[in-house]
């Protein structure tokens, strides 16, 4: 199969353009003839100039998600047809992936195809868990519902991974910023100072001997800890793609004291979040443990989940199975438990995972106002090692020429 970009028009005269796959110009030009186009031009794409423009476009971002799911929810529910709708969007979005994809996905509609379908065939844009919900709200007969949880649980994640997000740049800033500097001192301002001691001649101080000692010893070596560094790294990174080593290193993760709870119950909440999203909009329990099993790329999480899955399947209860997986906390099976119970527990677990969000955004936040005056105390010491280490002996040899 072969790429072609086409320009047609239809029956109103408006114009036309995107990428279809054929065999052949001739095909693509019949399968445009079937769309009730009238073809202008076909042209075959490259597979290098497909790979350029490829690289040319912005990627999807999860707020241009966002904003499709809240255009189409309004436009759906307001009784545009789903195509409609989706050709409208498409027109305004300046996003040129997402408006090729949603130009083939409302062809697909117009020939007949379900929404759901249509959307399956771009899994990388479109994930299992949209899949489930647009269908559930197709076969129930309220899309737009659907669509309004969907908006809603975008948002929600969203808003999550940048709290997530804004704790993980502030300490790396920070230790990028520590590194440069003592790289310029050891580069830069050291030398210096050694030239001056030359002169003045003497005997260094014993701590501005080690500290000298210790700048001898790493730029002699530099290449050799360099060397290390990246050897230690690229066996890490292919360690991490054996299956034993993956799981080794998902044990790890949420093995390691603060950054390893609030992975944790990060996940609990985007886990309970995404099972009231789904069984809200109708979709089977053991769907939305399917759906959440492919959520995760943490091992231990992810077998935690087919494990409770199989005690569902076995006759079990959500919550003795999610107990008898041994990852949920004892809150959430509780919780579960007294949905289970009261009939309502996709409304249990929505408030389940609020209290999980507020638990991480008030970690997050506890974290953030101890990191920065450690921080603080950490380039402090520092300097403080720094100008102690080159000043000292200015001090001493002046004292004894004195």
């Amino acid at each position: 199969m072969k790429s072609y970009r086409y320009i047609a028009r239809d029956w109103s005269g408006v114009r036309k353009e995107g990428l279809t796959e054929a065999a052949s110009a001739q095909d693509a030009l019949g399968w445009l003839r079937q769309q009730s186009l009238t073809p202008v031009s076909v042209d075959e794409v490259s597979e290098s100039a497909g790979k350029s423009r490829r690289r040319s476009q912005r990627r999807v971002k999860s707020g241009d998600l966002v904003a499709f799911c809240s255009q189409l929810t309004t436009m759906v529910g307001a009784g545009v047809p789903v195509a409609a709708a989706l050709n409208t969007i498409a027109k305004d979005t300046e996003n040129i992936q997402l408006q090729e994809v949603l130009q083939q996905v409302t062809e697909r509609i117009q020939k007949g195809e379900p929404f759901s379908e249509s959307i399956a065939r771009f899994p990388k844009l479109f994930n299992q868990l949209s899949c489930a919900i647009i269908l559930a709200g197709e076969t129930g007969g309220n899309l737009s519902a659907a669509l309004s949880r969907l908006t809603e649980y975008f948002e929600n994640r969203d808003r999550l991974k940048k709290k997530i997000k804004g704790a993980i740049t502030y300490p790396v800033f920070i230790f990028s910023f520590i590194m440069l500097m003592v790289i310029f001192i050891m580069t830069f301002i050291i030398p210096r100072f050694r030239v001056i001691f030359d002169e003045l001649g003497g005997e260094l101080p014993a701590f501005s001997r080690a500290f000298m000692g210790f700048h001898d010893a790493l730029c002699h070596n530099l290449a050799y800890i360099v060397g290390s560094f990246v050897f230690l790294t690229t066996s890490a990174v292919l360690v991490s793609k054996t299956r034993a080593g993956h799981s080794l290193y998902s044990r790890i993760a949420l093995a390691v004291p603060l950054s390893g709870k609030v992975s944790s119950a990060a996940f609990v909440a985007v886990f309970c979040k995404t099972m009231a999203t789904l069984l809200a909009a109708g979709v089977s329990v053991l769907e939305v443990f399917d759906v959440l099993s492919r959520m995760t790329s943490n091992d231990v999480i992810k077998s935690a989940i087919v494990r409770a899955r199989e005690h569902i399947v076995g006759g079990s209860s959500v919550s003795s199975s999610m107990a008898s997986a041994g990852f949920f906390p004892n809150m959430v099976v509780h919780m579960v438990r007294v949905g289970e119970e009261s009939g309502s527990l996709s409304t249990v677990l929505e408030r389940t995972a609020n209290y999980y969000e507020r638990r991480v955004d008030e970690t997050i936040t506890t974290v953030m106002s101890l990191l920065e005056p450690i921080m603080i105390l950490i380039v402090g010491a520092i300097v403080s090692v720094v100008v102690l280490a080159l000043y000292l002996p200015i001090f001493t040899m002046s004292d004894i020429a004195g």
